[in-house]
């Protein structure tokens, strides 16, 4: 969860902490031999994913419009974000397949930490549905997804427009502290609700002898963000400079 944002500079580069995007890593399949079939796959899936968040951008907007206020927008979007945030689970089969050379590990822990602060956080506590901490993480996944499918997509297609690589290096800026914050929020906001139903909780004495607190989950999870959160974003600083100090050198040089 604490990558929320952070795709929009470095999947592909150590996303997160790594994760490859597939149009990204088109270049790499075709090194190793890549067929046309798993690449038009790729671009067919990155056009859909990047339509499907568009759709949850115009829901937003069109909703704020008729409503005149940006509060419990969440529920106008609800279902077509559950739908092509939980489609992401894709990219974890295109890692373990190969047409994506990424670990398959590190996507799974990406895309499953996004799915999870959907389902087990946003869709089991109804109560936070309306805080306006779940639309401040929204809209930071909404811009960061639209970039960065477009950013594979085009990659694919071998015709990169440098105002998407532009975007997609620095809009992390203010979208990953953005999306973090929306995600902690929530997070929080959940706990007193999560401990007074014993959510998701077992307790003793049962016949597995087993016990698990999700409220004590829950706080480690924000707690995991601390360590987290500085080492990424100064990876994407580094990277960004990487990236757009190359573009520049390599326009001179034309």
């Amino acid at each position: 969860m604490a990558a929320a944002a952070v795709t929009a500079a470095t999947k592909g580069n150590g996303g997160g902490a790594g994760r490859t995007g597939a149009g990204e890593a088109s270049g790499a399949r075709k090194k190793k031999g890549g067929g046309p079939v798993a690449t038009a796959y790729l671009v067919i899936y990155n056009v859909v994913m990047t339509a499907g968040w568009l759709v949850i951008a115009v829901g937003l907007v069109r909703a704020y419009l008729a409503k005149g206020s940006y509060h419990s927008l969440y529920y106008s979007i609800e279902k077509p974000l559950k739908f092509f945030q939980t489609g992401a689970l894709l990219e974890i089969l295109h890692c373990a397949i190969g047409i994506v050379p990424s670990s398959v590990v590190v996507t799974s822990f990406q895309v499953m930490s996004r799915v999870f602060l959907i389902w087990a956080v946003t869709h089991s506590v109804k109560e936070v549905q309306s805080e306006d901490s779940v639309l401040l993480f929204v809209i930071a996944w909404t811009i960061t997804e639209i970039i960065r499918y477009s950013f594979y997509t085009f990659s694919l297609l071998n015709h990169l427009p440098y105002l998407i690589k532009w975007a997609r290096y620095t809009l992390f800026i203010v979208l990953y502290p953005m999306g973090v914050s929306g995600e902690l929020l929530t997070i929080y906001a959940a706990l007193p609700f999560v401990r007074q139903a014993g959510l998701y909780s077992i307790s003793l004495p049962n016949k597995y002898n087993f016990s698990f607190d999700y409220y004590a989950f829950l706080i480690l999870v924000m707690i995991a963000y601390i360590p987290v959160f500085p080492q990424l974003y100064f990876h994407m600083i580094h990277q960004r400079r990487k990236v757009l100090s190359h573009t520049e050198e390599h326009k001179k040089s034309e």
